[in-house]
């Protein structure tokens, strides 16, 4: 991708939709787990998929805004820890896939594996470590809960982003013209 401000009006208009979207899917597009306060989210594949177009900074305020809305709308306040951890997701994701062309119609199996390694990195940190482990120091949670919710979630995000991520990015790059296959005819 070309060098852009941080905050070209794309992007801002980018984070705006993806955090509606990540507030839409987050209410409608959750299937209970099973364990308490923990879904499957298909949210994270959408958040992956903007940190992979936008970059780690768009990434980032999608996962904190998104969540912080969807939680302070459907649950009547924000369980920050898990904010934090959102927010986590999309930075992380955009650092890691910085240089894939996507814009530019690449996206073959090298960038779809160098894609879900990112992922997997950024859920794991976020799920298995940064969220339990807010949710021990900010609300006084059972570390056994806590690391059950987030090993659950953690492992469901990457299930998701693998599955549906995947293929929200193959699909979008199959519509991207890429550099330098267009000919001129003599």
């Amino acid at each position: 991708m070309a060098k852009q401000k941080v905050l070209s009006i794309k992007t801002i208009v980018a984070i705006g939709i993806g955090s509606a979207l990540f507030v839409i899917l987050g209410r409608f597009g959750s299937i209970p787990s099973g364990i308490p306060n923990t879904n499957i989210e298909t949210t994270y594949a959408l958040l992956a998929l903007f940190a992979l177009l936008y970059g780690p900074f768009a990434g980032l305020l999608i996962g904190l805004i998104g969540h912080t809305l969807k939680d302070a709308i459907f649950y009547g306040s924000p369980w920050f820890s898990w904010v934090i951890a959102s927010g986590i997701v999309g930075l992380v994701v955009g650092l890691l896939v910085a240089r894939i062309g996507i814009h530019d119609g690449e996206f073959g199996r090298k960038e779809l594996i160098r894609f879900n390694l990112a992922q997997i990195v950024a859920n794991a940190i976020a799920w298995f470590l940064v969220a339990p482990v807010l949710d021990i120091l900010i609300y006084a949670e059972p570390a056994n809960k806590v690391f059950t919710q987030g090993l659950i979630a953690g492992a469901s995000n990457i299930v998701t982003v693998a599955v549906i991520g995947s293929l929200l990015a193959i699909a979008y790059a199959k519509t991207r013209t890429k550099q330098g296959s267009l000919t001129r005819e003599a």
